[in-house]
């Protein structure tokens, strides 16, 4: 351990590896097979590291830098999560996730595990993500949606939900086992998606139908300009060098239309 500041009430096992400018709070556990990188924070009441029911599964848990872990989250082993994870309080994370960087998981998230994660993925709190799901680079899912994954349930079959690029997932709807979300599609409020939505497509309802293209919905600000793809005008919390690739992008794409 080098120069990390761990509680006095925190149980760190023997063989986990912290790294420099860490921080774990009260009460915290953070079992032997868990490598968390530097500057890293850890609230209260975590544990870190948690056997799961097939030791096949178990393996490092391994947190890259600067990660934020809110209080009372629990994180099972064999997982890994790219730079800049940060979570809200009372997450899980069951094993087998691979995350790339800066995800971030909202307040009482559930993410089942056995699950593919892109960079730069936004959940907001209370997310269910089933086994298998495969989320891309940056997504959006807001609160009280769930990703299912047994089409005749309780089986012993498991499909997954995939979400491609830059999909936004509004809040309570339901996705539906093995279907596909296309890339820059919006899956509107209240929504429950049994079949797979095109690419840059709006679809809502239960069950959903398709609505027509995204571009054709209209910002709120009274511009009149279009609200997606979104990227073109939401660039908060994203980097710089991302955030002049789109703004390329869409000049780049404009000049192509005039």
């Amino acid at each position: 351990m080098e120069n990390p500041t761990i509680h006095k009430s925190a149980i760190i096992y023997d063989g986990a590896h912290i790294g420099k400018n860490v921080s774990i709070g009260p009460f915290t556990i953070v079992h032997k097979n868990v490598v968390i990188r530097d500057n890293t924070t850890i609230g209260s009441h975590c544990e870190l590291g948690i056997s799961s029911a097939d030791p096949t599964h178990d393996g490092p848990l391994i947190f890259a830098d600067n990660t934020l872990i809110r209080s009372h989250s629990i994180f099972y082993a064999g997982s890994s999560f790219g730079p800049g994870l940060t979570t809200g309080h009372r997450v899980t994370v069951r094993e087998r996730t691979v995350a790339g960087q800066n995800l971030q998981i909202g307040t009482m998230c559930d993410i089942q595990g056995h699950c593919n994660i892109g960079d730069f993925v936004r959940f907001h709190s209370n997310v269910h993500i089933g086994q298998k799901s495969k989320i891309a680079d940056f997504v959006w899912i807001f609160p009280y949606v769930v990703l299912t994954n047994d089409p005749t349930p309780p089986s012993t079959l498991l499909k997954g939900v995939t979400i491609e690029k830059f999909a936004a997932i509004a809040t309570m709807s339901v996705i539906l086992p093995g279907v596909t979300v296309g890339e820059g599609a919006l899956v509107g409020a209240l929504s429950s998606v049994t079949r797979n939505v095109k690419a840059n497509t709006l679809v809502t309802g239960t069950p959903a139908k398709e609505v027509g293209p995204t571009s054709a919905i209209k910002l709120k600000d009274g511009s009149d300009n279009s609200a997606y793809p979104w990227r073109r005008h939401f660039h908060r919390g994203y980097d710089q060098a991302i955030v002049r690739q789109w703004i390329e992008e869409f000049k780049t794409s404009t000049k192509n239309e005039s």
